[in-house]
């Protein structure tokens, strides 16, 4: 590999971020794996992942039990993430962008439409979850009144602030992200200390040796269901880790890019033990906010807070909504931005934080859409899952070779290049995607909110996503195997696990092409 050109001084904090989903120059590449790491966690580390971690007490689980399957979620989830930030490195863009290698130039939609819709539903659980966190603090704090302008005024300011960052862009977000991992850190190892003479670990939820046969019958459901819960948080940032780690360079041993992504979801468990430990403190205290049919985790968590620790929790809420809403929003206008070219990632931000407003004032104040926004971000995940398996298994089959110029196909309005396939699309990894998702969802069973067709068949355990994630694996491998790939899209090295096929390369043309082919690029392996 030819070597790096030497890289340029970063850009200050209040420098506008101009790149859309066009490649990074290799000189303005200055991010780290660390700074991966900080913004995934930071991105995490917030009081929306509260939230998540009091589901094992809210589907009657034991502190213990709920502890396990905490384990099992963030983990598996960490498992499955990881490998999607090689992408970024590798070609200098988005994972959007990047699956135009294994959907076709057109397919590659079906990613910028999935993190869309995640991003959107992400960053108005932030917005709710902290702006009622702020307005009930206030309330217990100066008197606050908790009406409807209270919320409105809060919701607009912190939705506003957040917008405000992603305006600025990757290096605005990557200094307050910072900020926030440190900051709420400190504020959930202090909160250890405001409940730690309330904790009593040996809460028992209803799975007990008493329960009757019916709710015995309920606990592998709720297990599972609470697990899969958790492993949605950190597979949700399965379509951004793109949009920061295409700013680390291309020569990054690969082992510490997922290295870092890993370890920013295993360090996800200080929010996810503080929500579950609270959780059960509410529980055994104020059993009325933990009611299955109306929880609210945040009124629960202030009526057992000490009178010292208001404070705190609005900080919490303020510091890690902040990050939640900053690496949702960010991701939503850069890949509403390479959807539609003509909008540069300020506009396309602009416009879609806006929307995304609008969408969340409409469902506080004109809908109950909190629990359905559970079922909807579930959704997504179960449809996002197989698209990541179709990535993974494509760059394991590719070796990590990719041609970064016929990424750029789609945004430069141009047709041809490697990644054309059938008109634009590439039938074997659409198929893997949609058959999978479809399964997933006719599977996917959340007691009370949605339950697909099949979804009863595994005696009511969702297995919708595991079952996703197998179908696409086993789906994509044996169509490469089945109907060979051109084999102008693997590297020298040829395929791995894949059969392909000699057949000439359309020429790419349009707006700006170019005679002559770049150099493609290929992960650096670093073991």
């Amino acid at each position: 590999m030819s070597s790096q050109p030497a890289p340029s001084p970063a850009p200050s904090l209040t420098e506008v971020e101009t790149h859309g989903v066009d490649r990074i120059p290799d000189a303005e590449r200055t991010a780290t794996p660390l700074d991966l790491f900080r913004l995934a966690f930071g991105g995490a580390n917030t009081f929306s992942t509260c939230v998540l971690g009091a589901f094992p007490i809210l589907f009657g689980l034991s502190f213990w039990q709920g502890l396990a399957a905490t384990l099992l979620g963030v983990v598996a989830g960490a498992l499955i993430l990881c490998p999607m930030a090689v992408f970024g490195p590798a070609n200098g863009t988005n994972n959007a962008v990047s699956s135009s290698a294994h959907l076709g130039v057109h397919g590659r939609v079906i990613g910028s439409f999935l993190s869309l819709l995640t991003a959107v539903a992400f960053f108005s659980i932030s917005v709710w979850s902290s702006g009622d966190a702020l307005v009930g603090g206030a309330h217990r704090l100066f008197g606050l009144p908790r009406g409807d302008l209270s919320y409105v005024v809060a919701y607009a300011l912190f939705a506003c602030l957040v917008l405000a960052v992603c305006v600025y862009g990757f290096r605005f977000m990557l200094f307050v992200n910072k900020v926030a991992v440190a900051a709420a850190s400190l504020l959930f190892l202090l909160g250890a200390v405001a409940f730690a003479g309330d904790f009593d670990p040996s809460y028992a939820g209803v799975f007990t040796d008493s329960a009757d046969a019916a709710t015995d019958a309920l606990f592998w459901p709720s297990f599972i269901g609470a697990a899969l819960i958790v492993l949605s948080n950190p597979v949700s940032f399965g379509a951004f880790l793109g949009d920061w780690s295409r700013y680390i360079p291309a020569s990054t041993p690969r082992r510490k890019v997922i290295g870092a992504a890993f370890l920013s979801q295993i360090a996800t468990l200080l929010p996810f033990l503080f929500g579950l430990s609270t959780a059960s403190i509410i529980a055994a205290k104020a059993p009325d906010y933990v009611d299955p049919a109306a929880p609210d985790f945040v009124g629960g968590l202030l009526a057992i807070s000490p009178g010292w620790f208001f404070l705190p929790v609005c900080l919490i809420a303020l510091i890690g909504g902040m990050s939640t809403g900053t690496t949702a929003l960010y991701g939503t206008g850069l890949d509403f931005s390479s959807v539609f070219p003509r909008l540069s990632r300020v506009q396309a931000t602009l416009f879609v934080g806006v929307l995304s407003i609008a969408f969340i004032f409409i469902g506080r104040f004109g809908l109950d859409l909190v629990q359905s926004i559970s079922t909807f971000a579930t959704m997504i995940i179960t449809c996002t899952t197989p698209w990541m398996v179709v990535m993974m298994l494509g760059f394991w089959t590719r070796r990590g070779w990719y041609d970064p110029d016929a990424l750029q196909v789609f945004n430069r309005r141009q047709r041809g290049g490697r990644y054309w396939f059938a008109h634009g699309w590439n039938w074997r990894g659409m198929t893997a995607w949609w058959v999978a998702a479809v399964i997933g969802v006719l599977f996917t069973n959340i007691p009370g909110q949605f339950v697909g067709p099949l979804g009863d068949l595994a005696h009511g355990v969702d297995i919708g996503l595991p079952l996703s994630l197998v179908v696409a694996a086993a789906l994509f491998l044996s169509l490469l195997r089945l109907f060979p790939e051109p084999r102008a899209v693997y590297g020298p090295e040829g395929a791995r696990l894949a059969r392909t096929v000699d057949v000439p390369v359309p020429p790419i043309t349009g707006p700006g092409a170019q005679s002559g082919e770049p150099e493609p690029v290929a992960v650096a392996n670093g073991g």
